[in-house]
């Protein structure tokens, strides 16, 4: 499938809303191109905001959802760790006609910063800390901390929560010492 129409008419589940949010993206002026197998709308060659289908419900994430004013409450974070994106959840074509008036006002803003060049500050990458198992490895290791400090910031992040999840230090050695090869190879957590 090779456009965003089609893929919404394959759609099933979650077709009537996609074609609503679509609808609503493409009256604001975006356009649209099939992105990592989803509809994706943009503005000046930016990702703006794609649709979701999950088995519950279907999303709009705007990928810059944080610099938006939200005066009716609609995004929600993507995930606990989401910094940038924001998320608007819908469960039936009703849920879109009722917001449709701050979707189409969310979609202008998000045109609006995509025109002014804005960016979402990004702390958790900017201001990593790493947890004192990693660092001790690394000191230990300078071949694996170059190839850590190699790593996109991004690529650190998912480490550093992959690593601190657990709650016992010798879980987190364990990750630590499954990740090296990974980390070696220039990926991040979610790229094994």
């Amino acid at each position: 499938m090779t456009d965003v129409a089609g893929y919404i008419a394959a759609a099933g589940r979650w077709g009537a809303e996609m074609a609503a949010l679509r609808g609503l993206a493409l009256e604001c002026g975006l356009g649209e191109a099939l992105k990592w197998g989803k509809p994706c709308f943009t503005h000046g060659g930016a990702n703006v905001a794609i649709l979701q289908p999950f088995r519950d419900e279907c999303r709009l994430m705007f990928f810059k959802g944080a610099l938006l004013p939200d005066p009716e409450g609609i995004l929600g974070l993507q995930g606990a760790n989401t910094q940038a994106a924001r998320v608007v959840r819908v469960k039936g074509p009703a849920d879109v006609a009722r917001l449709a008036p701050a979707l189409r006002a969310l979609f202008l803003a998000a045109m609006a910063a995509e025109d002014a060049g804005q960016r979402v500050p990004m702390p958790a990458k900017e201001n990593l800390e790493l947890p004192a198992e990693l660092l001790d490895r690394l000191d230990g290791d300078p071949d694996l901390a170059a190839a850590f400090a190699a790593l996109t910031p991004g690529r650190q992040r998912s480490w550093v929560l992959h690593v601190t999840g657990p709650k016992q230090a010798a879980t987190r050695i364990a990750r630590i010492d499954k990740a090296a090869a990974s980390i070696r190879a220039g990926k991040g957590w979610n790229e094994r």
